[in-house]
Parts: structure tokens; C-alpha cells; sequence
């Protein structure tokens, strides 16, 4: 990277080739975790910070307040496929037990390839997307963070998000035959 020193009365001074964007060394950053369906969307629900993330906590924090009314609050009463990535929280003996106690239809993590963030709608989309916006101007503090990551989760569209959510099924497929290959 070539650095210069360029001598101006004013930044307007400054051609605007000349300007950079700065990175902050170390960003502001939260652990989030958020649901979405074809047709609704969970709150983000924000990590405390230092908290660490095992079975137990992602119960407490995630599972117990949020899913067990999720099919009565975003669904409609519909019924629903729940579906997680592979994070050692949620592949834990005790959360696959709570879930098929508590959730009627749920991947469990025999059913799911490991390292598989091409196939979890909130992986292959939506966190880009949300991220992008929301971080689109640095952060002073983790509070602006939040409020940046709400208002920007409100905004996201719902199309977009049953446009994420359908795409599952055939991204399932294309791994699905890419794997019979061979």
C-alpha cells in the first residue's frame, strides 16, 4: 500500500481520488442471532456481551423465549421446519433433546452436513445483507451498533426474505447430486 502525506488548507482541498476510507482497528461487534420464514421475521436477539454460547445458554436465551411461540407469533399457527447451522451450541446432545421434545419438525444434526453455510438461508443471505447496511458507517459504540442492526432489520423486505428461505430447497438439491457425483 503506497502512503503519502498530502499538504491541503482543507480536506474539500483534497482531490477526491486522493481520498481513503478508514477502518477502525478493532470494530464494535455483537453476537446476534435472528429467525426468518417466507412469511415473517424473529426480533434480533442480541448476546449479552462476554457471554459464552453452550447449550444451556442458547436454550435460555434463544430457544426457550423465542421458538416454543414461534408458530403461534410468525407463522400463523402454520407449522415449520426449524433449521440451524452446526455451531457446537446447537448440536449439543441437550439442545437436540430439547428440540425434539418441544419442536414438531426440526433438522437434527445427523441430518445436516457439517460446515454448511451455503445452505442456511441466514448464512448465504440475509447476514450480508444486513450487515452491509447496518455497518455501511462505523460504529462508536456497541448501543449505535443495535440500533443500526433494528432499524436496518425492520427494513429488510419480506420478499426478500422468502426469496432466501425458498432458495433452501434447491440449494439442498444442487449439494444433494453434487455429493452423488462423486
Amino acid at each position: 500500500m503506497l502512503k503519502m502525506t498530502i499538504i491541503a488548507t482543507s480536506s474539500q482541498a483534497i482531490p477526491d481520488e486522493l481520498h481513503y476510507i478508514g477502518r477502525v482497528q478493532k470494530p464494535q461487534s455483537v453476537m446476534v442471532w435472528a429467525g426468518i420464514s417466507v412469511i415473517g421475521r424473529t426480533s434480533l436477539i442480541f448476546v449479552p456481551p462476554g457471554a459464552k454460547i453452550n447449550s444451556i445458554s442458547y436454550r435460555k436465551l434463544i430457544l426457550e423465549p423465542v421458538l416454543k411461540d414461534l408458530s403461534q407469533s410468525m407463522l400463523s399457527g402454520e407449522s415449520f421446519l426449524f433449521q440451524q447451522d452446526g455451531a457446537p451450541a446447537h448440536t449439543s446432545k441437550v439442545t437436540q433433546a430439547w428440540l425434539k421434545e418441544n419442536i414438531p419438525d426440526f433438522i437434527p444434526k445427523d441430518e445436516w452436513p457439517p460446515y454448511s453455510p451455503d445452505l442456511n438461508p441466514m448464512d448465504y443471505s440475509i447476514w450480508s445483507i444486513l450487515e452491509t447496511k447496518a455497518c455501511a458507517k462505523a460504529h462508536t459504540n456497541v448501543e449505535s451498533l443495535k440500533v443500526s442492526l433494528r432499524r436496518e432489520w425492520a427494513k429488510v423486505p419480506q420478499e426478500t426474505l422468502r426469496a432466501a428461505v425458498e432458495a433452501f430447497p434447491r440449494r439442498l438439491k444442487a449439494v444433494i447430486e453434487k455429493r452423488e457425483g462423486i
